[in-house]
């Protein structure tokens, strides 16, 4: 089993749709790479601790290969937009992707490099190794399925494309 932590603006959605993808075993979401051990969503959403929304991705590599989870990823979120996914707004909803060993960086980076081909603009997915990641509160663990008419940034017709 391999993990890969990924931020795509609210993570609500990105776990949904990461959790309908066929080789992915489980997901959860927490905040990573912030400034405050155990941080509460309130103190995630101040802003003062330097979180970013994150789902945690434990993937079947013999299922799924890494560069194919990042193009679903890329699916779900606007890789030019800064600070922003759909209607959230702010820090805690950047983009990114957080990795545990070299070998997860560079594959993640060639991935990154081939994204930016397609754009005219400055892809703003930060690519940093995962420094601490802390799980979310229980209420926003599998939320879309608790919630099946909760608010998700990413448009229905994309979660089809997770079972691809």
């Amino acid at each position: 089993m391999e993990k890969i932590y990924l931020a795509g603006g609210c993570f609500w959605g990105t776990q949904y749709f990461f959790s309908l993808v066929p080789g992915v075993i489980m997901t959860k979401v927490g905040y990573a790479n912030g400034t405050k051990e155990n941080p509460s969503y309130e103190e995630v959403c101040s802003k003062q601790y330097n979180f970013a929304e994150t789902v945690e991705v434990t993937y079947d590599e013999d299922k799924i290969q890494l560069n194919i989870i990042l193009q679903k990823f890329f699916l779900t979120i606007n890789p030019t937009s800064l600070n922003k996914q759909g209607g959230d707004i702010g820090l805690q909803y950047r983009t990114g992707i957080y990795y545990l060993d070299e070998k997860t960086k560079s594959i993640a980076s060639a991935e990154l490099n081939n994204l930016q081909k397609k754009y005219k603009d400055k892809i703003q997915i930060e690519l940093l190794p995962l420094d601490n990641f802390y799980n979310a509160e229980e209420y926003h663990q599998d939320y879309l399925y608790k919630n099946p008419k909760g608010y998700c940034h990413i448009p229905y017709d994309v979660f089809k494309k997770a079972k691809e």
